[in-house]
């Protein structure tokens, strides 16, 4: 039997190490009548059925329906999951960071949360911002903190501030279409054992959004391989032959189908000729790009 993989966070002084699903379940435009509520409901259930135990949202998402969504989903059932959310810029202030997670607690059903991160870099600094997760951590409300959309000089900031190498992950735009960390943001977070958790891994979104699982390579690849399109994306996205064993995609999903198909992707293994033929199609950068961002 393979063991699905795991992506390992570091242990901190207050937590241990945590192995976490490569592949997770995200929740942007949930909450927002675009599905029937108990659909995206029993999506999520139905996902940590199936091992996708990491669930990522955050107060932005549908002004916090989704966040209500994913409370709704995990009510009695809370021990399940590994819960991620996030707060606004300007909402990271030393005590507005507090109201903000408080808010998000009430949404989310829970009096805690195991990964709060900070959306996107913004103009309050980043040492109240830091000061605010820690007396979150200090009064039990967050396990651990990280950041999303940081690019590799804005990493490079946060790691030289007090307390800012404790960041557990950046949650970035990445996928096949979208290589761009590949250069300079991945290798620098690798060598601090830094994970990267990757949103839009199906390129929904983007500057340099594709139609990828339409791509005639994508499709021939696939179906070499006897998987879909959208496996094949994750499969990608999460393989150790880009190095460490340190991306973790979240994929989002309202229908079961989907929901298995994602989970499916977690045992599959593309091989060197797989890769190649994608990478000659989608290369590489070779030089530094401006962090792809929705």
């Amino acid at each position: 039997m393979t063991t699905s993989p795991r992506v390992r966070l570091a242990a901190t002084d207050h937590e241990p190490a945590r192995d976490l699903p490569a592949i997770g379940q995200g929740t942007w435009y949930l909450g927002e009548g675009l599905a029937p509520r108990e659909d995206e409901v029993r999506a999520l259930q139905h996902g940590l059925a199936h091992g996708l135990t990491l669930i990522d949202t955050a107060e932005m998402y549908g002004d916090g329906g989704a966040e209500e969504v994913v409370g709704e989903a995990l009510a009695d059932r809370r021990d399940e999951a590994f819960l991620v959310s996030k707060v606004y810029p300007w909402n990271a202030g030393r005590d507005s960071a507090i109201a903000a997670c408080e808010a998000s607690l009430r949404r989310l059903r829970t009096d805690h949360l195991d990964l709060y991160l900070l959306h996107w870099p913004g103009s309050i600094s980043l040492d109240e911002t830091l000061e605010a997760f820690e007396r979150l951590r200090e009064a039990g409300k967050i396990r651990r903190f990280g950041v999303s959309n940081f690019d590799v000089e804005e990493m490079a900031a946060l790691s030289a501030l007090p307390g800012g190498a404790a960041c557990a992950v950046n949650q970035v735009l990445y996928h096949l279409g979208s290589r761009g960390i590949e250069h300079s943001l991945l290798p620098w977070q690798r060598e601090r054992g830094i994970p990267t958790m990757a949103y839009c891994p199906l390129a929904q979104a983007g500057t340099l959004r594709r139609d990828l699982l339409g791509h005639p390579e994508v499709k021939a690849v696939a179906a070499e391989l006897g998987i879909t399109p959208t496996q094949l994306l994750l499969a990608w996205a999460i393989s150790p032959n880009h190095g460490a064993r340190d991306v973790i995609a979240i994929p989002k999903a309202t229908q079961l189908e989907h929901v298995e198909q994602n989970a499916a992707a977690l045992a599959v293994e593309l091989d060197a000729e797989s890769l190649a033929r994608l990478d000659a199609v989608f290369p590489a950068p070779s030089r530094k790009t401006a962090l792809d961002i929705v």
